[in-house]
């Protein structure tokens, strides 16, 4: 069953007295439960294709449906619940809120949903734990490093049950070896959970742990096949 369904997606950004083809009538389909990675250099349009299937920004033309939900079609504040209620995001830079501690952050997004911090606690501290982060629930996000951060990222992306995870490079501002624990740990808890995951990355590193790679490049998508990819 397709959870993410993109069809004719344009998107274009004015320069000056310029317009910027980002997007050229792309197409594409992310089955549930899939890990599929949109590789493509700094600039080839990778954040602006997850911000259009989040809902974020609106394309100009075409629709992204997520789950049976035509989310291009809905005004801005129904996009807004939406992504509130369906989609978990991993961002490079972490985006921890500084005055929250480790299980507030975790928390906000069921909170922000209407949901008591009494009701959610169980479930994120359960989070931390599975992120081994458990014991830093009082912390604030300065005290941690970054693949502490991340890794409580990750445990707020799950917190609410999302249909969906996007990670925009989530381990672009990690060191190597941080980096893989922290994306072995994100697929095996977004698999764990049923998840289906899209990452934007322009590491070829990450096409091994990926059930499908998607290139972006020149305003297009091309499927690239596994095998052999980056040989050599």
């Amino acid at each position: 069953m397709s959870m993410v369904r993109i069809e004719q997606l344009s998107k274009y950004f004015s320069e000056g007295s310029q317009q910027r083809q980002v997007l050229d009538a792309v197409n594409a389909c992310v089955d549930e439960g899939e890990f599929v990675a949109l590789l493509g250099r700094s600039g080839s349009g990778k954040s602006t294709l997850l911000n259009l299937i989040s809902g974020i920004e609106k394309p100009d033309s075409g629709d992204v449906t997520i789950h049976d939900v035509t989310i291009t079609r809905l005004r801005e504040r129904e996009r807004t619940l939406f992504r509130r209620d369906n989609i978990g995001f991993v961002f490079q830079f972490f985006n921890l809120i500084p005055t929250l501690t480790v299980l507030e952050n975790v928390t906000l997004p069921q909170e922000l949903a209407g949901k008591k911090a009494t009701a959610v606690s169980p479930h994120a501290l359960h989070l931390l734990d599975q992120v081994g982060l458990a014991d830093r629930r009082d912390t604030f996000p300065d005290k941690l490093s970054g693949g502490e951060q991340q890794r409580v990222a990750i445990a707020r992306a799950l917190a609410h049950n999302p249909l969906l995870v996007l990670a925009d490079e989530p381990t672009g501002n990690l060191d190597e070896e941080t980096g893989q624990r922290v994306l072995q740990l994100l697929i095996d808890l977004t698999r764990g959970a049923g998840k289906t995951l899209l990452m934007a990355t322009h590491s070829p590193e990450i096409v091994p742990f990926a059930d499908r790679v998607i290139e972006v490049h020149n305003g297009r998508l091309e499927e690239k096949e596994l095998d052999g990819l980056f040989a050599g």
